[in-house]
Parts: structure tokens; sequence; C-alpha cells
């Protein structure tokens, strides 16, 4: 036989019996197993297939398309404009489309992610001054006459901006809140691909015509969506018309009174009875042609979001509109 060392033996002795009292739970300190049999990882769960968690996809909650859709309502011709699309908010549902994912440009829609910027990073309280980057020279271009030294609150350059469509107050905009035009702009580029506009690039803060700044009917969707989200600005593009007073250089006050571009709001043109028009924004170059994209509810309450890009004249727009619109029958 052969002998054992006892004094050897009796390290792992004590080492063997330390764990055993360990995993037989006597000791006053808890052991708690990291193994779950119900965890959402455990083999139980992957082998019975058993679902607990799904994690949403970036477009869940969003409309996607991929090509034309026709209308249900075969009465609807879509093919006279350049682009269009009308969108079910609540059932992400596409109920037509037409050329939407085709390069075009904005025109005066632009305004809509130049006041989004805006209010992500300036303050609505902020005191804007006007500089020599008003001035605007393209031909046509709406003006609210504005004159360097002239001040306002961005509030109400918000207001001008999207209730009147200035021009000249979309560079002050920039300039006041992005520090210079170009550097907003660059903070508007950012801020369409991170909500997903990978077809868009903006060169300016007001949509007039550059051929660097592009965009798609899809990509205008996917912003509009994500603007709405601000209150200050639905609010605004609801509103009829505007008034208020600014200053000039010397403290003067001006007078600023203008009715909304939308005429749906001016009373030019009359919305299908089966809608309600909450608001949206207009944009007219020679370029772009006649372009609107609004937000309506139907009788039920129930969001859409319509657009009309490169009509050829003011009241093909609004027919058209109207007409994609109409297709609405809750």
């Amino acid at each position: 036989m052969k002998c054992i060392n006892r004094k050897k033996l009796r390290p792992w002795f004590s080492l063997l019996l330390s764990m055993l009292v360990l995993l037989s739970g006597c000791g006053n300190m808890p052991f708690e197993l990291a193994y779950q049999a119900d965890a959402y990882v455990s083999s139980f769960n992957v082998i019975s297939k058993k679902a607990l968690t799904t994690v949403p996809t970036y477009a869940s909650k969003l409309c996607v398309v991929n090509n034309d859709v026709p209308s249900t309502d075969s009465s609807l011709d879509l093919s006279t404009v350049g682009a269009a699309a009308l969108f079910n908010v609540k059932d992400h549902e596409v109920m037509a489309a037409h050329n939407v994912h085709k390069q075009i440009y904005p025109a005066s829609i632009t305004k809509l992610m130049t006041a989004y910027v805006a209010i992500k990073y300036g303050k609505l309280d902020q005191v804007l001054t006007a500089s020599n980057v008003i001035n605007v020279s393209e031909t046509g271009a709406t003006l609210c006459g504005l004159k360097v030294g002239d001040t306002m609150t961005l509030d109400q350059a918000l207001h001008i901006l999207l209730v009147f469509s200035a021009n000249d107050v979309a560079m002050m905009i920039a300039e006041g809140v992005g520090g210079t035009v170009d550097h907003f702009v660059e903070l508007m580029n950012e801020e369409a691909k991170k909500i997903g506009a990978t077809n868009t690039n903006f060169a300016n803060p007001h949509g007039l015509t550059n051929k660097s700044h592009y965009t798609t009917v899809y990509d205008l969707y996917l912003i509009f969506n994500e603007v709405l989200k601000q209150e200050a600005i639905t609010e605004i593009i609801h509103m009829p018309n505007y008034q208020t007073v600014y200053f000039d250089k010397n403290q003067k006050e001006k007078t600023f009174d203008k009715k909304s571009t939308n005429g749906y709001f001016n009373g030019h043109f009359t919305p299908p009875n089966n809608v309600t028009i909450i608001g949206g924004k207009t944009g007219t170059t020679q370029a772009a042609g006649h372009c609107l994209m609004l937000l309506a509810k139907d009788v039920s309450g129930a969001p859409y979001i319509a657009i009309v890009m490169g009509a050829k004249s003011t009241d093909e727009l609004y027919q058209t509109m109207s007409s994609l619109l109409g297709t609405i029958k809750k």
C-alpha cells in the first residue's frame, strides 16, 4: 500500500470543503444563479422558439414605397405633374405615388427644414439682426423687405418664413442660428440624414434654384413627418395670415401684415368636403414648378400627408391636390 502524505492533502481538502458549503447554500450570503430558464436568451426559449421581445425596425412607423402606386380611384391622374404622393400617416399606407424617388427641386418647401433646424438649435425669444446676407437677387423671389440692421425675434421670423415664405428672412434665420449661413446649411443636411432623407441635399435655407439643392417626394414625406413633431411649426403652418411689428436699425417700428401663400387658406381655392387642411408649405420657382405639401385630416381625424411637385401652373397644382385629397374616403 502506498502511503499518503496528510500534510499535502489538507489544503486540497479545505478547498473542496469550502466549495461544497458554497454550493449547498450554507452560510449567510445568498448565491443567485445567472441562468434562468425563462430568460429570453436561455436555451429553453431558443429551443421552444418562444418570442418574448420584438425589436421594431426603423420603418415600422413609416410609410414605405419603392415604386409608383396607382390610386384605387381610377379617375386620379398624377402624370401631368412632376411627382406626387398621398400618405396615410395613421395606417402607414401609401395611397398613391408618382415618381416618389425622382430627384426634384424642392423650392420653398425647403423652409420647413429651415424652421426645424432653427427651433432645434436656436431659441424662439432670441433676437436676430439682419446683415448683408439678406440680399437675395433671384428674380421673382418673395421678400419681406428687410433692411440691414432690422431686428426681430426668431419666433417672428419663423412665422414670416412659413406663412409668407420670405427668402430674406430665411437667410437671416440661418445666419442668426447657425453663426454663418454655410454652417446652418450643414446642420440642415445633418438633420436630413438623421431623419432618413438620404436622397436630399440642401445648398441654401430658402430653396431658390441651385443644382446642388435637391430632394425627392419620399424624402419630403420623411422630413415633414418629423417636422410635424414640433408644435411651434404645426401652429404656424395652420395660420391663414400673420401680423407683427419688428424694428429697424434705429429702433423704429416696422409693420408686417401678410396672408398665407397657401391657396386653401387665402381663399383662392376650396379643398374637398371630405378633408380638413391643417397646414403645409408652398413652393414655386421656374426650375421646380408649382409645389405644395400639406397635412390634412379626414372626417374621423386621421392624418394624411399629401405632396404635389412640379405642376405647370397654380391652377393645375391645386386641381391635382384637390383630386388627390378627394381620394380619401373615410
